[in-house]
């Protein structure tokens, strides 16, 4: 996913509270990190919404910075307590991500502000009312290739495939998709953002609340 300002340069992002990633030592907003809990058994619980009780422990969203946090017990020592990690950790915090995205975007799709086909995507973007575009993994790179990420934002999520779009949209796949202003769109980009990271293996920084205007 790129996050750009509206000129198309990349810059960091600044808005929003911060915390230190145990395992980079980064400090970042907490919309790039991902919260973990240690719950009453000692055992580490992610926490994808932020809102489990406990001391929060954070984690840069980013497959190998979480693996470097397991394998060097990392989460005993911010916690300064013996936990257990449960097994298949950062596939789990992976799939819970996917499902958040994917319910969102079907939510987005009720509301309205996501909307999915070649010719209504191509169409959004030529009249400047997409603010996001969105396009299947597995999608054919020359088709691809025909439709070009919002100038004014330049906001790209490209880590979900066809079936896992068609699954937001109820459709058996879907290849391009875009968000248009909306109360979802932010919280959308965002948690992609961290998704990606945990499939690629490289934390992105998603798109500002000011860069996604009304968003």
């Amino acid at each position: 996913m790129s996050r750009l300002t509206r000129g198309g340069q990349d810059k960091d992002r600044s808005d929003g509270p911060e915390r230190r990633c145990i395992a980079t030592g980064e400090v970042r907003p907490k919309a790039n990190l991902i919260r973990f809990v240690a719950g009453p058994d000692v055992a580490v619980t992610p926490d994808i919404l932020g809102r489990l009780p406990g001391r929060g422990i954070w984690v840069l969203a980013d497959r190998k910075a979480l693996d470097k946090a397991i394998g060097k017990k990392l989460f005993s020592r911010a916690a300064k307590a013996q936990v257990t990690i449960p097994d298949g950790l950062a596939d789990g915090v992976e799939r819970l991500l996917l499902g958040r995205v994917t319910s969102l975007l079907a939510l987005a799709r009720k509301s309205g502000c996501a909307l999915a086909g070649y010719e209504k995507v191509k169409a959004a973007l030529a009249m400047e009312e997409a603010l996001v575009l969105i396009q299947a993994s597995d999608g054919s790179e020359r088709g691809k290739s025909k439709l070009k990420p919002p100038v004014e934002t330049g906001t790209f999520i490209g880590c979900l495939t066809a079936h896992e779009l068609g699954l937001a949209f109820g459709r058996d796949h879907v290849i391009h998709a875009a968000l248009t202003a909306g109360g979802l769109t932010r919280r959308i980009v965002e948690d992609a953002a961290r998704l990606q990271g945990m499939r690629d293996g490289k934390a992105v920084a998603p798109a500002s609340e000011k860069d996604l205007r009304n968003a």
